[in-house]
């Protein structure tokens, strides 16, 4: 075990504080069946209001669940972990059974395939705390919420492909029926959309976002990973899809600057550190390339945390997050951006899901690349993906 005053240690007792920070109004407000009634709601349009309370519980859900899922801690974190995996399943049953005054909005427009499918991702991400622990009851009602997803509507030609076929692999893994249509529709279409050195289009079009992050390579990786043994074709997919999303790690590395920021491109911007959670992802499953080390990636991070979630004006007076990305900055929202989405950025925590003495946490601090390159280290040149 590294000592408990070890630099890596630190900094997981910051990113934790962190996490639990974001995620304390949301859990406990849920579990108490008063979401609704507590949480603000910060939009540009009216209607976002349909939507932003399932948009918060499963962006909450999906960067926590790989800790709450972590066993093995002990002392102040593992009371603190067993405690939010409670509220969890407590809010779990709360928004999904159609008696609670907080039951969520999983029938009316498009948005909720998008955050079923956040919610589906979580429960594959942490399936003992958020799915075994579950009683028979409340197991139904997130089945039924999760098929609901599926009726009268249909996901637009980008990365909505990926929302439905992640739908479809927690079906599966829930012992339902499923369909593996909508998985092997994704699966070729992303196909279809590489445009190289790591980056798929967000449908025919390459964008300059961070979509290949927040959802793009993500639910390719977690859906493969959990499906390619179905069919060799889905199986031949595997390997490519990781190389892909190694090479895209790398990138995100290197688009972190000395001081912690990052290009402010393309749309959804307010998501904060979800920017990185695809260097996030590939550092929780021990994935990373091998040009770039774990604790390299744990220092970026950290100066990512505390530019975007430490800045003044982040949080309202009641502890929610408020739109922005270097503090409170509600003209970067689009017409589609509330309150709730905002909580995509637990997703660059995920390897909060590692243990202490991973060499994650437990290897002692590296400047990530820029900040070497900027303070004259001779590093090896970057190179494109070969296909």
């Amino acid at each position: 075990m590294p000592h408990p005053s070890s630099p890596g240690l630190t900094e997981r007792s910051l990113w934790l504080d962190t996490l639990l920070r974001i995620i304390h109004p949301v859990l406990s407000a849920l579990a108490a069946r008063e979401l609704k009634r507590r949480m603000p709601v910060e939009a540009r349009e009216r209607d976002r209001a349909r939507y932003t309370h399932l948009e918060a519980f499963s962006r909450t859900l999906v960067g926590t669940a790989p800790w709450l899922e972590l066993h093995g801690l002990t002392g102040d974190e593992e009371e603190r972990r067993q405690h939010y995996a409670a509220l969890a399943r407590e809010a779990l049953d709360a928004a999904t059974d159609p008696g609670s005054p907080d039951f969520m909005n999983f029938t009316e427009g498009g948005q909720p395939i998008v955050d079923t499918a956040f919610l589906a991702q979580a429960i594959l991400r942490a399936p003992t705390e958020l799915w075994h622990k579950l009683t028979p009851r409340v197991q139904g009602q997130i089945i039924a919420c999760l098929q609901a997803t599926r009726y009268g509507r249909k996901p637009p030609f980008n990365n909505w492909l990926l929302f439905s076929a992640m739908i479809e692999t927690a079906l599966h893994f829930m012992g339902q029926d499923w369909d593996q249509v909508r998985v092997d529709y994704a699966l070729r279409q992303f196909e279809q959309w590489y445009v190289g050195d790591g980056a798929y289009g967000d449908g025919p079009s390459f964008h300059w976002d961070y979509y290949n992050s927040f959802v793009i390579h993500p639910m390719l990786v977690d859906i493969t990973l959990r499906m390619a043994h179905h069919h060799p074709d889905w199986a031949a997919l595997r390997e490519p899809i990781l190389r892909r999303a190694q090479r895209y790690a790398a990138v995100l590395e290197r688009l972190i600057g000395p001081d912690g920021s990052y290009p402010p491109l393309g749309r959804s911007i307010t998501y904060r550190l979800g920017a990185f959670h695809a260097l996030a992802q590939m550092a929780l499953l021990r994935l990373l390339p091998p040009e770039v080390t774990p604790a390299q990636v744990r220092c970026a991070l950290t100066a990512v945390l505390q530019r975007t979630l430490h800045a003044p004006g982040t949080f309202d007076q009641d502890g929610w997050l408020r739109i922005g990305l270097c503090g409170h900055q509600p003209g970067l929202a689009e017409g589609y951006i509330s309150t709730g989405s905002l909580y995509l950025c637990t997703t660059g925590l995920l390897p909060l899901g590692l243990p202490p003495d991973d060499p994650f946490w437990a290897h002692p601090p590296v400047p990530w690349t820029a900040k070497a390159l900027w303070n004259g280290a001779d590093l090896q040149a970057d190179h494109a993906l070969a296909e």
